[in-house]
């Protein structure tokens, strides 16, 4: 059944889904695994001016210029001042990587694909739908499923790709 919901190319098991899982505005999200590259602690952010707001700003990934989203602000969710369990996902999505900040991240998880559905109607109306790929319940947790290429837009996944620099040009710190 899930199946129909997994994008193609999206790399799991016959059997479970790998997870990175994290928290935003107390709710728990998981992203495909093989989407993720690392994930860092918090470093110095540089602001982009006039940026869209959902643009946290720059960081220096090993002479690698990033850009990062604020998870919170691109979902529309309250924003969350950056802590010692605020971590930035760095991910590849359509051959663009970038950071993703996120409250705080929880695990590695394998999900199995029986224990996913598709989201409620409750759950689309909080987070535009296109957004997600499906809810998962384990241990009686839900892990909402992001869809990372459709949280942001081609246009803006191009955009986001011209802010950042390859290593050859990369600002040093």
């Amino acid at each position: 059944m899930f199946k129909e919901v997994i994008d193609e190319g999206s790399r799991f098991s016959s059997e479970n889904l790998q997870l990175v899982t994290f928290e935003l505005s107390g709710e728990e999200f998981g992203v495909d695994i093989m989407q993720v590259s690392e994930v860092i602690s918090v470093p110095r952010i540089t602001r982009i001016p006039q940026a869209p707001a959902c643009i946290k700003g720059l960081i220096n990934l090993r002479g690698k210029i990033l850009v990062v989203i604020d998870l919170n602000k691109r979902l529309e969710f309250s924003s969350k001042e950056t802590d010692s369990l605020s971590r930035i996902i760095i991910v590849e999505v359509k051959d663009t990587v970038l950071g993703m900040l996120v409250n705080s991240v929880k695990e590695i998880m394998n999900l199995p694909l029986s224990s996913i559905q598709q989201p409620p109607e409750m759950i689309r109306s909080k987070i535009n739908a296109e957004y997600l790929r499906g809810v998962g319940e384990i241990s009686s947790r839900l892990i909402i499923l992001l869809n990372l290429a459709r949280v942001l837009g081609e246009e803006e996944i191009e955009e986001l790709s011209e802010l950042s620099f390859p290593e050859e040009i990369a600002l040093t710190e």
